[in-house]
């Protein structure tokens, strides 16, 4: 499996981003898919989560501002961030779960400016 996460950038503070991570197999084949962000220094941390089937679950420091969606056909999922604050600043790299086994995308970098 492999994931491909896109869509990183540079925004001012209050700006908007589009994040994606397009699978190579069929998204209904994972039990869940994820994104998470390191900021530099720190630990990666679960942002968002999604399902499928379309259930949805996020940190409380987004809930509001980021959205996650998923598009079966492209088997691709997103995540929307809005209003985004430069603690937002991290790479972001999204995840599948298929039972016991996490498969992992590459980091796309979001940097915030104030």
């Amino acid at each position: 499996v492999q994931l491909q996460a896109s869509g990183g950038g540079l925004v001012q503070a209050g700006e908007s981003l589009r994040l994606s991570c397009a699978a190579s197999e069929t998204i209904f084949s994972f039990n869940a898919m994820a994104w998470y962000r390191q900021a530099p220094g720190k630990q990666r941390k679960w942002v968002a989560s999604i399902t499928p089937t379309g259930s949805t679950l996020s940190t409380g420091s987004v809930k509001g501002r980021f959205t996650t969606s998923r598009d079966n056909a492209k088997n691709t999922f997103y995540l929307q961030m809005n209003s985004l604050k430069p603690e937002d600043t991290a790479v972001y790299y999204c995840n599948a779960i298929r039972f016991s086994t996490t498969y992992w995308g590459q980091g796309t970098q979001v940097t915030v400016s104030s």
